[in-house]
């Protein structure tokens, strides 16, 4: 399937979804971050002429990084009538949590709390607008390694892109038209403060996992194992305990 195949087939797919709902959604919400995946999730929703709502959500974030959120919110409004963009600040919201939480920290700090008060706001905004919360993993992140926020990034109603790996969103983005420097910007998921990437704190690059997920001979298939086992209580059911008959 070529990109631009694939682009009409998701698009599609979305509107399908929301047609086939018993209360059929009222719009499509989605937080972007200047990142390719959120990117061209928020562009196919906005393709399918359903309202669609774009929010940015900085919180402690690399000026960088949200100047690309920023430009593709406005993007978004230049190309499509159909989409809403809004900018929430949530410095000073995130501060009082963590100030609250200060006796609780842990090995990551506080980065998916960030992500969880993220996906809270997304949430809300989906409610007062009769939405649904479109998700922007993909197929590595989702199903391979599961590089997400369990109940943040993760916490989504739908995942139109979820199928696709890094190398195809890429794909995807250049048939899509999106901002250059967006599709050359190294992928981060801008949880830190200090901006490190996906790739530092993987330690591979997504075409070596890729590679790895496919290829059970690969050179870092042991990595990609471990990474995986590590994260797969986000990926697999929640354990719930059976009572006997």
């Amino acid at each position: 399937m070529t990109p631009k195949d694939k682009v009409s087939h998701i698009k599609n797919w979305i509107l399908n979804y929301v047609n086939s709902m018993p209360k059929k959604a009222k719009s499509l919400v989605i937080g972007i971050s200047g990142g390719i995946d959120s990117s061209v999730s928020s562009t196919l929703s906005a393709m399918t002429g359903l309202k669609t709502i774009v929010l940015s959500m900085p919180i402690k974030q690399k000026s960088a990084q949200h100047d690309l959120s920023l430009a593709h919110q406005e993007w978004l409004k230049k190309n499509f009538s159909n989409v809403e963009g809004h900018t929430l600040e949530l410095d000073s919201l995130f501060k009082t949590f963590e100030g609250t939480l200060n006796n609780f920290g842990s090995e990551h700090g506080m980065a998916n709390s960030r992500a969880r008060l993220r996906m809270t706001t997304l949430y809300q905004v989906a409610a007062a607008n009769g939405g649904i919360v479109v998700g922007t993993g993909n197929k590595v992140e989702d199903f391979g390694v599961g590089f997400y926020t369990k109940y943040g990034d993760g916490g989504v109603d739908i995942s139109p892109i979820a199928d696709c790996n890094k190398t195809e969103v890429w794909e995807l983005g250049k048939e899509l038209g999106i901002l250059k420097e967006i599709i050359d910007a190294p992928p981060t998921d801008g949880l830190w403060d200090d901006g490190r990437t996906d790739e530092g704190q993987l330690g591979l690059s997504y075409k070596e996992l890729e590679e790895a997920m496919e290829n059970e001979n690969s050179k870092n298939r042991e990595k990609y194992n471990s990474i995986r086992r590590s994260n797969l209580h986000k990926m697999e059911p929640i354990p719930v305990c059976k009572i006997p008959n």
